[in-house]
């Protein structure tokens, strides 16, 4: 059965899991996070090409986004600082949903799926952010790991393509 790794062996007491020991691998992971608009903003959004008086809603979600991916040592705190060799993120409009997948890679010790899910996660808080003036109606939800490779175990599927933005 495994166990969290987080914790001491007392279960009680925070730890940052030791990496010294790991090798150095190539990491991927792809996340995933959606927010639904009401219908009526999600017809105003696109009659206006996604423009707001705050910008290009799409764009700066997807600046936002891996500017998260980037500053997730310093939001959890038990994650250790990874230098990322590469981030995208996509986000498609399916209806009223905002689709964003954050594929985020690095060559480290230790994986890189906190970081994608960060990522996508301020996307969608980016796109809460800039669209709430049309309404307070939106819903983040779906937040996942949709898969990830390197490290002990791989998960899920579709982690290829992170490339530099």
């Amino acid at each position: 059965m495994a166990s969290l790794t987080h914790v001491d062996e007392s279960g009680q007491r925070p730890r940052m899991v030791e990496i010294g020991d790991k090798s150095v691998t190539r990491r991927e992971a792809h996340a995933r996070a959606k927010l639904r608009f009401p219908p009526e903003v999600a017809q105003t959004l696109a009659d206006a090409g996604y423009m707001t008086s705050k910008g290009a809603v799409l764009t700066v979600a997807q600046i936002a986004g891996i500017m998260g991916t980037k500053a997730t040592a310093q939001l959890i705190p038990l994650c250790h600082p990874l230098s990322l060799t590469g981030c995208k993120v996509e986000i498609t409009i399916e209806d009223c949903d905002a689709i964003i997948d954050c594929r985020v890679k690095c060559e480290g010790k230790t994986g890189v799926e906190m970081e994608a899910l960060t990522g996508a996660t301020v996307a969608a808080l980016t796109l809460y952010d800039m669209c709430k003036a049309l309404s307070h109606d939106m819903v983040i939800h779906d937040v996942r790991l949709m898969g990830k490779t390197g490290g002990k175990r791989d998960f899920g599927h579709d982690t290829h393509d992170a490339g530099t933005p």
